[in-house]
């Protein structure tokens, strides 16, 4: 985790920030009609080609992209659809509940990740005991005849 942490960059600090946002939000006013998951999903589908077609294959060449990029072409239009879905009619701001403890809980949250991850940026990797004795040379036989 640590590690994960520490080599978390902050884009992707920003992406997880969004992701919790839209969980508190998911959580506190979750709604299981299979209308708003069922549209969702469908714009879910529709858009991620759209965004995956633009992003790799709209230019003179061909780029690849890793698994996780993909998967998030996908999720940005699944998460934005479900959210207005969810607050409709709720009283939101743009994307500011009317509860300032659900407003706290995700600012809080998300602050507790972004001083994890600068706690970890700041922390040297542990390495093991031996790990650091296999990184270092023997030593020279200890020369001392008669002690």
């Amino acid at each position: 985790m640590l590690r994960y942490l520490r080599n978390l960059s902050n884009g992707r600090l920003i992406l997880w920030c969004y992701f919790i946002w839209y969980l508190v939000v998911l959580v506190r006013y979750f709604d299981p009609s299979p209308r708003i998951w069922g549209t969702s999903f469908g714009l879910c589908l529709i858009i991620g080609v759209a965004l995956y077609i633009n992003t790799a294959h709209s230019g003179p060449r061909r780029i690849h992209l890793g698994f996780w990029p993909v998967v998030r072409l996908f999720m940005m239009p699944l998460c934005v659809s479900s959210f207005s879905a969810l607050v409709k009619g709720r009283g939101f701001v743009l994307i500011f509940s009317p509860n300032p403890w659900e407003v706290a809980l995700a600012v809080g949250i998300c602050a507790a990740l972004c001083v994890a991850t600068f706690v970890a940026r700041r922390t040297a990797p542990v390495t093991s005991v031996v790990a650091a004795h296999r990184a270092d040379p023997p030593a020279a036989p200890d020369v001392h005849p008669g002690l």
